[in-house]
């Protein structure tokens, strides 16, 4: 994870150099900084995922592709939305991420729709050429079976953990309006109910969990992985032993990284 949370959204996905981007939700310089912080060559950028046009995942994307020639990944919706609002340069080639998949360089990415409040937005499967796979979701106002179902079995899970019930109820420099707009279904996911759902990953045999896209202003860190560790100790479940979970950072300065 290069940088996550509500001011802006990136991941790489990374085999033998190569690699490729999910987000670019803050500036192109940003961006770029972190990808050669972490020791990656930019020419070896084999593709861009996109899971919805929100700026927090999207802001970043023109002037980063500006000198680039990789194609875009999106659903129709979201493509149609970043051409027809200027959001990509118009030498980029943007590819429809359906069902069938795409091989993306040495990674093999499906995609799967995740409810939220925007033209479309989405999950993404990626698998290694050696039988691993990550799933990811960031923005998600609920988890459906559908949604549950891709996650299992996943090597590495990244799954949103937005906002603290409390915290989000309780901040006053929220509206009404917004704070419905984030706990409603087309939202976010809270940590009560990013925990419910991990628990039920880990029971089925994951062993690697991030929580991503955590709330600035209405959670935390050290809250996130509270809730997640009281959750799955009413499963008997220590979430410190035999498995790896970690909060993403939103600051590139201090890179997430794991195997899968």
């Amino acid at each position: 994870s290069l940088y996550s949370g509500s001011s802006g959204n990136c991941s790489v996905i990374e085999k033998n150099g190569k690699f490729i981007l999910i987000d670019i939700g803050k500036s192109a310089r940003i961006t770029t900084n972190a990808i050669k912080d972490i020791g990656l060559d930019i020419k070896n950028l084999q593709g861009v995922l996109i899971s919805h046009e929100h700026s927090d995942h999207v802001s970043g994307l023109k002037v980063f592709l500006k000198k680039l020639d990789v194609p875009v990944y999106s659903n129709c919706a979201t493509l149609d939305y970043l051409a027809d609002y200027d959001l990509v340069p118009a030498h980029i080639r943007l590819e429809d991420m359906n069902l069938a998949g795409h091989n993306i360089g040495d990674f093999f990415v499906t995609g799967f729709d995740t409810p939220h409040d925007s033209v479309g937005c989405m999950g993404f499967n990626i698998h290694t050429q050696n039988g691993t796979r990550m799933t990811m979701a960031t923005d998600l106002g609920c988890v459906t079976d559908n949604i549950l179902n891709h996650f299992m079995g996943a090597d590495l899970a990244v799954i949103e953990s937005n906002y603290d019930e409390i915290m989000l109820r309780e901040n006053e420099n929220y509206p009404y309006y917004l704070k419905t707009r984030i706990s409603s279904n087309r939202g976010h996911l809270s940590n009560n109910q990013c925990s419910d759902a991990a628990v039920q990953l880990i029971q089925s045999g994951v062993k690697k969990l991030h929580l991503c896209h955590l709330s600035n202003n209405n959670n935390t860190p050290s809250t996130a992985l509270s809730q997640l560790a009281v959750t799955a100790m009413t499963k008997g479940i220590d979430i410190t032993k035999d498995m790896e979970v970690v909060r993403a950072n939103r600051r590139h300065e201090i890179t997430m990284a794991t195997q899968f």
